[in-house]
């Protein structure tokens, strides 16, 4: 029961995300953003330039990604599954680079798949290609887990 009532609480100060979302990562969901919902929740670079400033109390993946890419659609489902797995520990989130122009040339995406390691402290590190989830585990457990 402690367990339960500390992760309600945990995912509550989550910084930035609707009851909605808070549900999604409660379930070890994928969740979507918007460039104004990565403003709000990640990081304003708007106002905050070229100091990162994390938003978020917990890593986060960012996949940027397009409906139209295969390589996108191979790694969907791996971030799935990593969601749930690593759900209370890391969130994933979605950017649809198609509809979310402004924030896909801010990170300079010109490839997809493009993955964004979001650490609580420290710069995030981008990483492009599809891989496999071995290889994601392994990046999350070394880069934003520090296993």
């Amino acid at each position: 029961m402690r367990r339960f009532i500390f992760g309600i609480l945990f995912l509550a100060g989550v910084v930035g995300i609707s009851s909605a979302q808070k549900n999604e990562v409660a379930e070890g969901k994928v969740i979507y953003l918007t460039t104004a919902d990565f403003k709000k929740m990640i990081y304003d670079y708007e106002k905050d330039g070229d100091n990162w400033v994390y938003k978020g109390k917990i890593p986060a993946i960012i996949d940027f990604y397009a409906d139209w890419c295969r390589p996108c659609k191979m790694v969907a489902p791996i971030m799935e599954e990593l969601a749930k797995e690593y759900k209370g520990q890391i969130i994933i989130y979605k950017v649809n680079t198609d509809k979310e122009k402004e924030l896909a040339s801010v990170f300079q995406i010109r490839s997809i798949p493009s993955i964004l390691y979001i650490p609580k402290s420290g710069k995030p590190s981008m990483d492009m290609g599809a891989k496999t989830k071995e290889a994601y585990k392994q990046i999350i457990d070394k880069t934003l887990l520090n296993k």
